[in-house]
């Protein structure tokens, strides 16, 4: 079989303009979801003869076939994948225009997707959102929390405005710009009683070994950091009993427990005294953690409402740092 021609893309963008519908976006989205045309004509509450149609309305506009049949249903061709992940990307962001649109009609300026880890503490999110308010109208946000390399996946499909998160060199950077935010220091967190003792002297990294730890999820960069300071130590780093993305989760298995310890960062042990009753085991480490670091978009760094959040999340940050202090 031939190799397809190249598609001059002036003109593919020319009958985009002119031709591309959003019902187009939707049964891409549809044949992606349910892999037959008879089943996206009965989800969609239309018949095969229309999808058809429509497909190949879409197919004429680029030229060339988007997806093949096979056993498997419609498969997308290298052009259909490409056509696929711009269609998501697109539905999203009229996904957050609609969002947009809701909130200024409330008197609020936007509607912002915002993307955190876990181990970032809520006052400083608090402190942020509390600052954008642009003019008496106030920005409304969502919180969605996970793991830095699953937010930034989210980041690049337009599913989140920001992620605030860690850096790390594993970290597929393609097409986004960041910012490090603020710089956190690691802290041992024990039972009250266990604190007590492991305070009486220096930490011996074979002892802590053998205690039950309770740690975040695997193959983040904290995780992997307290690892490689096990490993550096001349020691098999410990087997979590528990693992968790909840700081909340942490402190409350620590907390209930003499043998249970974990390693978190100082804003968040303080936070866990708080609310969890668990103590600080009053020793320094000699090494930070990955910074907290600000993500965006290249191409939308620059949009009013993310960039506002952006300036009240440095203005949050540095308060937040000179506190630490």
């Amino acid at each position: 079989m031939p190799a397809p021609l190249p598609l001059d893309s002036d003109a593919v963008q020319a009958r985009l303009l002119s031709r591309l519908k959003v019902r187009h976006l939707v049964l891409l989205q549809q044949i992606e979801a349910h892999g037959t045309l008879t089943r996206v004509a009965h989800h969609m509450a239309t018949s095969q003869p229309a999808i058809t149609h429509a497909l190949a309305e879409l197919e004429a506009i680029f030229g060339a076939p988007l997806f093949e049949r096979s056993t498997r249903g419609m498969v997308p061709t290298a052009l259909g994948t490409v056509a696929l992940a711009r269609a998501r990307t697109l539905l999203q962001d009229l996904g957050h225009w609609a969002r947009d649109m809701e909130a200024a009609s409330a008197g609020r300026a936007a509607h912002l997707q915002v993307g955190v880890i876990p181990f970032v503490p809520g006052r400083l999110l608090a402190a942020a959102i509390g600052q954008t308010r642009p003019r008496g109208l106030r920005a409304t946000v969502s919180i969605h929390e996970g793991t830095s390399d699953h937010l930034l996946q989210r980041l690049r499909g337009h599913e989140l405005d920001c992620v605030i998160g860690r850096t790390s060199a594993v970290l597929d950077m393609h097409g986004l710009v960041h910012e490090v935010l603020y710089h956190q220091e690691p802290r041992l967190i024990a039972h009250r009683r266990l604190s007590a003792r492991l305070a009486r002297k220096p930490l011996a990294w074979a002892e802590l070994a053998d205690l039950d730890w309770v740690l975040g999820a695997r193959q983040t960069p904290m995780r992997e950091q307290i690892t490689d300071f096990f490993l550096r130590a001349g020691v098999v780093p410990p087997q979590p009993y528990v693992e968790s993305l909840s700081s909340k989760v942490i402190g409350e298995l620590v907390a209930a427990s003499e043998r249970a310890v974990s390693i978190v960062p100082a804003d968040i042990a303080q936070e866990l005294v708080r609310i969890a009753g668990v103590a600080i085991v009053p020793h320094r480490f000699g090494w930070t953690l990955p910074p907290i670091t600000l993500f965006q978009r290249q191409r939308d760094a620059q949009h009013a409402e993310v960039a506002q959040f952006a300036q009240a999340l440095r203005e949050a940050a540095a308060a937040f740092t000179a506190e630490q202090a």
